[in-house]
């Protein structure tokens, strides 16, 4: 590499998945970018897989409120090789293996992030892997133990229990004594959920999964993850035992399809949850909300959640699942396979083709 601003070689071109307008699987492409020295404070990094969350999925149609207009590169996690450094930067050595959190942007061949958003990869860590872990499980984590207050003994009910930060909130479950899980899913995901330790797989397509939690546990849950946002989180409350704790972190029953389905909004809205300070008093129950794209100014706090994270990691504790590895020019595939909830665990980009899919077509 020669260093910034010396013999004026351009910055090379990379590949990036660019975000052209609001719509449907079509809108994201694969373009030429023309790279740029990192900035002071800035490591670049070498991106080799990258991590696709449902915010991507309400980015492209729209409805996601921490992603600049189009056209934009989409992308909130990532990981790599350090490839250069920017002035000022003493924590990071070029060849690092890193994995990255961003608000957007990730989806490309090369990225400049700033250093404090960059993380150290644990040893023995698949970049595949390090691309599934920040968004999932420093949601998960802090949605169970900041917010929920995870204790031994205790019942969670998990929505969407086969995706990202379902499997990995089950696997947190697990490093709590004695935790009873309820996790909703579609029927053919419930073998694998159960293996995983889900104690109550429910089927939310054919049944009422309020019924279902009743019957097992009549009081209720200590802890709802909400995901799905609407009239499910009305029912999260009321499924609540006193003293449980409802989080609330999407929106996913506004994606209703390919593109934005101002029905379901409309839907949404008039069906969202609403209650007085007043009226909580008299119930005994907790609400919360997070978003974790707007936690990026809380380095120190995403520091230590990682670094928990980390820990758990090498002992073995949590291991992120990987449902599918896609190529950048796969995106619509990969998209899709999300959007439709085939997925079990996270689906994963990465800027080549993996070499076995290369030389399997080949032959």
């Amino acid at each position: 590499e020669p260093p910034a601003g010396g013999g004026g070689e351009p910055p090379a071109e990379h590949r990036a998945l660019v975000l052209t307008g609001f719509g449907g699987y079509d809108k994201v492409k694969v373009q030429a970018r023309r790279g740029a020295e990192p900035r002071p404070g800035e490591v670049s990094v070498t991106v080799r897989a990258c991590g696709l969350n449902f915010a991507d999925l309400m980015a492209r149609q729209g409805l996601y409120d921490r992603l600049p207009p189009p056209p934009v590169c989409p992308g909130m996690e990532c990981a790599g090789t350090v490839r250069a450094l920017g002035d000022g930067v003493r924590d990071r050595q070029v060849g690092d293996k890193v994995m990255v959190l961003a608000r957007s942007g990730l989806w490309q061949e090369v990225v400049n992030v700033p250093a404090s958003h960059t993380f150290p990869m644990p040893e023995g860590m698949s970049f595949e892997e390090a691309a599934a872990l920040l968004v999932n499980y420093i949601t998960a984590y802090m949605i169970l133990f900041d917010f929920g207050n995870l204790r031994p003994n205790q019942s969670v009910l998990i929505h969407m229990a086969a995706g990202g930060v379902g499997t990995a909130a089950i696997q947190l479950c697990k490093t709590v004594e004695n935790v009873t899980i309820f996790g909703t899913a579609s029927a053919s995901k419930h073998e694998s959920l159960k293996e995983s330790g889900v104690a109550h797989p429910i089927d939310y397509r054919t049944m009422d999964y309020s019924e279902e939690v009743r019957k097992i546990s009549p009081k209720g849950v200590d802890i709802v993850l909400d995901p799905l946002g609407g009239s499910d989180t009305t029912k999260a409350f009321n499924l609540l035992k006193p003293m449980g704790k409802l989080i609330t972190y999407g929106v996913a029953n506004l994606l209703t399809g390919q593109k934005k389905n101002l029905m379901a909004m409309a839907k949404t809205w008039w069906n969202q949850f609403s209650i007085t300070a007043l009226q909580l008093l008299h119930q005994n129950k907790a609400v919360c909300g997070y978003h974790l794209g707007y936690m990026d100014e809380e380095v120190e706090l995403l520091r230590s959640v990682v670094a928990k994270l980390v820990n758990l990691y090498s002992q073995g504790k949590i291991k992120p699942k990987i449902d599918s590895v896609w190529p950048f020019d796969q995106v619509a595939e990969a998209m899709k396979q999300m959007q439709e909830k085939k997925n079990v665990g996270k689906v994963i980009l990465v800027p080549e083709a993996p070499k076995e899919e290369s030389k399997k077509a080949e032959n």
